[in-house]
């Protein structure tokens, strides 16, 4: 990702948080470039296990010239795809955790190696978010078989 590029990716990501400058302040100094970011002004997450989540990124990756971001725990373990704000309310899904309003998620640095989580997908400056009707179907289509 370019420097414009991260940059903006910053300012989107900020944009959630109560205070933007203290956040981007926080991003700079905390050795882990991790920060508490609110789920439901920009964005909302849902969380899926890797072994769902990983299939339905590749078809998900097929359906769309970009995701929206997308996280990865230590591991890999677990995705978190960046919905829309409110679709945490209405999602309902065996083994899927949705982070809506209400709700902190750890963020990393968008252009930071942090250990840990990490990003799939890093944010861009126009906020692209995943569309969750493609979200499901990708879900639903991991979920029958092989998505290669």
């Amino acid at each position: 990702m370019n420097t414009a590029g991260v940059r903006g990716a910053l300012e989107w990501l900020a944009g959630a948080a109560p205070d933007p400058a203290a956040c981007r302040f926080e991003w700079e100094r905390n050795p882990l470039g991790v920060v508490l970011l609110p789920a439901g002004r920009r964005w909302d997450v849902l969380i899926l296990p890797g072994d769902l989540a990983r299939p339905a990124f590749v078809v998900l990756s097929r359906l769309v010239v970009r995701t929206g971001p997308v996280l990865a725990d230590f591991g890999e373990d677990r995705l978190g795809f960046f919905v829309p704000p409110g679709t945490a309310a209405r999602w309902l899904g065996t083994g899927i955790r949705a982070a809506g309003s209400g709700t902190w998620i750890a963020v990393p640095h968008p252009a930071r190696e942090c250990g840990g989580i990490h990003w799939v997908v890093p944010p861009d400056a126009a906020g692209t978010l995943t569309d969750p009707v493609l979200l499901e179907l990708a879900l639903h289509e991991a979920a029958a078989g092989d998505p290669t």
